[in-house]
């Protein structure tokens, strides 16, 4: 971990969070709706929610089938509903109304842990070099500067600027560019499993799992629950 001389960051479910949730909203309405939904339940749609958006085939092709965010989004329900165990039939009914429900009632506050920004000052005047890789269609410099995250970073780059999304391996390895340094000298800190972790593995990257829901609880990585632990594992030996 001494080696270690770039750190880069997702953004979106590792800096960049939402109060409630999506998924909170998501489980509380069903369950409102009376459905005996498990921890179990909630737990593997999570894992799955995590696996689709990790630009996953299923997300590619759905993508270009419901090109509008309406129909996208009740395609998306129906497949979270089951997930979570709901019988096919019974979740291509509930779609439409659990995503006209989200689309209504899900007005989250945008916020960063207090945390992360007392990591990034101190990594920072540390020397770190810091960057940012995200799954994002395009260019995000203005949320960036809306969350005060702007001025921690060399750089940020969207998986939509080069047409390459995590796990593939194109988007790390144009942040190393960015970075100016190897595989070996690199961290990449993200919340998604499917996404961040694999994909920094595919790279020759460090990967660290920012997993403060114990969703993720058996994975071959150094894993998070807080930004403060981040700097003990840079200091391990």
């Amino acid at each position: 971990m001494q080696n270690i001389k770039a750190i880069l960051f997702d953004l979106d479910g590792t800096l960049h969070h939402h109060l409630p949730s999506s998924g909170e909203v998501f489980v509380s309405y069903v369950r409102n709706l009376g459905f005996n939904i498990s921890e179990e339940d909630r737990v593997r749609s999570e894992h799955w929610t995590h696996f689709y958006f990790a630009h996953s085939l299923e997300i590619q092709t759905d993508g270009k089938i419901y090109i509008d965010d309406k129909s996208f989004w009740v395609n998306f329900s129906k497949r979270r509903l089951a997930a979570m165990g709901i019988p096919a039939s019974e979740a291509i009914e509930l779609a439409p109304k659990v995503s006209a429900y989200m689309a209504e009632s899900h007005k989250p506050k945008a916020f960063v842990p207090e945390d992360a920004f007392t990591l990034l000052e101190s990594l920072k005047a540390a020397g770190y070099i810091l960057g940012m890789a995200s799954n994002r269609e395009k260019p995000y410099l203005d949320k960036l500067k809306e969350l005060n995250l702007d001025s921690y970073f060399k750089f940020a780059i969207a998986g939509g600027e080069f047409n390459s999304f995590k796990p593939h391996r194109v988007i790390f390895e144009r942040a190393l560019e960015l970075a100016g340094t190897s595989a070996a000298e690199t961290m990449y800190v993200g919340d998604n499993y499917f996404a961040d972790v694999v994909g920094a593995q595919r790279a020759g990257i460090t990967p660290v799992l920012y997993d403060p829901t114990h969703l993720f609880p058996d994975v071959e990585c150094a894993v998070i629950r807080s930004f403060g632990e981040l700097e003990r594992i840079l200091k391990q030996k």
